[in-house]
């Protein structure tokens, strides 16, 4: 099925701009024990998308990453607005 395989390579893709997202973050994020909680969190989605993905439940998979994404957001938004 071509849309399988099409919501797969997106998840995918999804989950390596996280992690390049997640660096950023976490440098941003040095000393302040809240916001790195919940980067870590957000680590803990991104771990559970992959093992949804391998498990081939793309539907979960993508949301978890999507969650993932939004903590990593909120988190920027809100150091960007101590600023």
């Amino acid at each position: 099925m071509q849309g399988e395989s099409e919501a797969r390579e997106r998840i995918e893709k999804d989950i390596r701009m996280f992690y390049e997202s997640v660096k950023e973050a976490e440098r941003n994020a040095q000393g302040d024990k809240k916001a790195l909680s919940v980067i870590e969190m957000s680590k803990l989605y991104a771990s559970d998308s992959k093992s949804y993905l391998d498990k081939g439940d793309l539907f979960t998979s993508f949301s978890c990453i999507s969650y993932a994404h939004g903590l990593l957001d909120a988190i920027k938004s809100i150091k960007e607005g101590d600023e």
